[in-house]
């Protein structure tokens, strides 16, 4: 498994962990690299990028490097390494930008953990291989992955109105729509390929683009 792995997965995998592990050993590592409002807002932008790096336990990093192994290397093989690179670290960016903006009025708001950028290739997976079927422990059914991503968007919007969970959820949406934005900038031809599926991937997007102060969003 390892040896079939991209180097760019397995180099992030790895930094990851390192990151991640000095967190849970070093409690002013963990602080000085977090992401918190207050903080960003002084000056500390480094936080927007760090905190992507940095995990609660050991389950919340086991899931998304898991994800980033299982949806990380078909991006990688399709759009080359570089492609890939470009919208892990764009998704996770565009992730901490929306949270700072949905959040900038709370000023102790913090969160850590590289779900922005997996979200984005999650979506970017999805975008280019919109048919793939992905089977969850929830659905013993596996569905459409574009019926997935759609869902995961509403219910990301859901989640961060409602406050669900100790989640963040509007670092999954800002992140998936890096992804979104990204793969179309990277891999224009898409449009060409699946254009129907692209235009029903943006409709959250679009939504909240469209309707999201309306629902104080």
């Amino acid at each position: 498994m390892i040896q079939n792995m991209s180097q760019a997965v397995l180099i992030l995998i790895v930094v990851n962990v390192l990151f991640t592990v000095k967190g849970f050993g070093d409690h002013l590592f963990f602080e000085k690299f977090k992401f918190q409002v207050n903080q960003i807002l002084k000056g500390e932008k480094i936080r927007m990028i760090s905190s992507g790096f940095l995990h609660v336990d050991w389950l919340h990093l086991g899931f998304n490097m898991y994800a980033l192994y299982l949806f990380g290397d078909i991006v990688d093989a399709r759009l080359g390494s570089f492609g890939f690179l470009a919208i892990y670290f764009g998704s996770l960016l565009v992730g901490s930008l929306y949270s700072l903006s949905y959040h900038k009025n709370e000023l102790y708001y913090s969160a850590v953990g590289a779900s922005g950028a997996v979200s984005g290739i999650v979506y970017s997976c999805i975008m280019l291989y919109p048919e793939m079927k992905l089977g969850l422990i929830l659905i013993p059914i596996p569905i459409p992955g574009y019926i997935f991503g759609v869902a995961y968007l509403l219910y990301s919007i859901y989640g961060m109105k409602n406050r669900v969970g100790n989640i963040g959820h509007s670092a999954h949406l800002g992140g998936a729509i890096g992804g979104f934005v990204f793969t179309l900038l990277l891999f224009p031809q898409i449009l060409r390929e699946n254009l129907l599926m692209i235009i029903f991937l943006s409709l959250p997007i679009l939504f909240l683009l469209f309707f999201g102060k309306k629902l104080n969003v």
